[in-house]
């Protein structure tokens, strides 16, 4: 454990591109093998936005990236934070860095996620993210600049209140990186290995669920990592992958989801209250 944060500590800007890029190279070609919808589409054209959110996402954690390495700095300097109170010494070092990871994960991830979809500002600008209608792994960081911002601020508050030096926090990111490429990706897993896989971490059909057209399935299963988060507090819902329709029921139009003058206009259109899936309106 102690060489995995001795390496994070100090990860080289190349190697977390190398990542990024692995693991999108990765699923896209398991998606070609093992797909969980026969998508006709154009690959390469449905992920060019993808992947200029992508780029966009990176320029801002980029940007703002000094202010991550000043508060972990601080709040290790300071002894200020959750793991910091409990693990004074940092031992045992395993404990820490997995509540480190765990509590980052909510902070940062599924908190940043459920306030954007309860706050109706927020959830304009979280609607890019949602509506795509072919729902693969370059999905992940489908996410427009203005979320990326907020993202990072949840992360920010994430560190101050957990506690986490610099390398749990770059350990934390090479993580979430994997596991939304991961649960995102156009990958059929059996069932059963998926079901048992939710029980612990966000599994691609529980993330799927999240991804469909309407409500309530829409606002389910925030997580990111780990799936304690939804089970625990009450947020955790299942369907049937062959019911999944991805999208926004009232944002239908696919042509212009999927261009990014029309996306990064996207936060700026006047809201519409989803629907509830027929299924559960009575």
């Amino acid at each position: 454990m102690e060489t995995i944060i001795n390496y994070f500590e100090t990860i080289p800007s190349s190697h977390r591109s190398l990542i990024l890029i692995g693991g999108l190279t990765l699923f896209w070609l398991l998606e070609g093998g093992l797909p969980l919808f026969k998508y006709k589409y154009n690959k390469w054209k449905h992920a060019l936005p993808n992947l200029f959110f992508t780029l966009t996402t990176i320029i801002v954690n980029f940007a703002l990236a000094s202010l991550l390495y000043w508060s972990s700095s601080w709040v290790v300097a300071h002894n200020f934070g959750i793991i910091n109170w409990l693990f004074p010494d940092t031992q045992p070092l395993w404990l820490y860095a997995f509540l480190g990871v765990l509590l980052l994960d909510f902070f940062g991830a599924y908190l940043a996620h459920f306030v954007e979809h309860k706050v109706k500002p927020l959830w304009m600008v979280h609607l890019v993210h949602h509506t795509d209608h072919k729902v693969d792994t370059t999905t992940a960081n489908r996410h427009h600049p203005i979320e990326s911002v907020i993202r990072f601020a949840f992360t920010l508050f994430g560190v101050f209140a957990v506690g986490t030096p610099f390398a749990l926090v770059m350990l934390y990111q090479a993580m979430s990186l994997i596991f939304t490429q991961f649960t995102h990706a156009n990958i059929k897993l059996p069932k059963g290995l998926d079901k048992a896989l939710s029980y612990f971490i966000i599994s691609p059909d529980m993330h799927k669920i999240h991804h469909h057209y309407r409500l309530p399935y829409t606002d389910s299963n925030y997580g990111n990592i780990f799936s304690i988060w939804d089970r625990l507090l009450g947020t955790y819902m299942y369907m049937d992958r062959e019911n999944l329709v991805y999208g926004v029921d009232v944002f239908p139009d696919e042509v212009k989801n999927g261009q990014i003058k029309e996306l990064l206009k996207q936060p700026f259109q006047k809201y519409e209250k989803p629907t509830l899936s027929a299924d559960v309106e009575e």
